[in-house]
């Protein structure tokens, strides 16, 4: 052998020597999505690695739609109308309960479509801005807007199980007594007669939601996971939980001056 191989040969070992070991591989999505659930910590940290985000958007606007149809096809949106009304507490007549429901259904069919293909994304994007306001503005951080979407869409996905919660409720509950704002018993409202509670207790019973709290406590893991740690899950959390407890307030003084 040559000196000249000799000296390759070395060199490729000293290559081979200083090299970086490789990145793990990316979970895949259906990995994610269950650890999303089960073990968040190490989820979130291989999301930040490899983000990506339109498997659990295309999942969230899926489950969106799946959700209307089968609430518009079990209950209908004339009955939906009804029910609102119903559980209003104004006293109407039979004739205006009529009007309203004619005037009503079409136009609530085509916004109910509208909102399941776009209420997702343009959600999971505000959440996403309030991350990097949070974390780059507030705390000298550098997370993309692309890890930022990541983490809110695979954070959505506890929602997505709500959606599979909900739908049994839905298709074997009874339709009189169906409410599209609150149609499944996670939270304190779905216990409470809307006719014999006032609409501020109403309001903050209705948003004490246990999917609400996971779904915050996550965003504080997975945005957590995007800094390296840098930044605590408490903190990112605690901001979250801010901005939810100001839209409580808010739904709580629109309830009382609507009431």
């Amino acid at each position: 052998m040559g000196i000249a191989s000799l000296e390759d040969l070395f060199m490729s070992d000293d290559v081979a020597t200083n090299q970086a070991p490789a990145a793990p591989a990316a979970q895949s999505f259906w990995s994610r999505w269950l650890g999303v659930y089960v073990s968040p910590g190490q989820t979130f940290q291989d999301i930040a690695r490899q983000p990506d985000f339109i498997f659990p958007l295309i999942a969230s606007i899926v489950s969106a739609l799946v959700f209307t149809e089968v609430m518009l096809g079990k209950i209908g949106m004339e009955q939906i109308i009804r029910n609102s009304i119903a559980q209003s507490g104004r006293t109407i007549t039979a004739e205006q309960v009529q009007q309203a429901v004619q005037a009503g259904a079409t136009i609530g069919i085509v916004i109910s479509h509208v909102m399941a293909l776009v209420g997702s994304p343009i959600y999971l994007a505000i959440v996403a801005a309030l991350a990097l306001l949070i974390i780059n503005a507030i705390y000298g951080g550098a997370v993309n807007f692309k890890t930022a979407f990541s983490v809110a869409c695979y954070t959505n996905l506890v929602n997505v199980l709500a959606v599979l919660m909900a739908l049994p409720m839905i298709w074997f509950g009874a339709p009189e007594r169906f409410n599209p704002n609150n149609p499944m018993p996670t939270n304190v409202g779905f216990f409470l007669s809307p006719l014999e509670t006032s609409k501020g207790v109403m309001a903050i019973a209705g948003s004490i939601d246990l999917f609400s709290f996971w779904f915050i406590a996550l965003l504080g893991i997975g945005y957590s996971a995007a800094t390296g740690g840098k930044v605590k899950p408490l903190s990112i959390a605690g901001f979250y939980f801010g901005i939810w407890l100001v839209l409580v307030l808010g739904k709580v003084g629109l309830a009382l001056i609507m009431s």
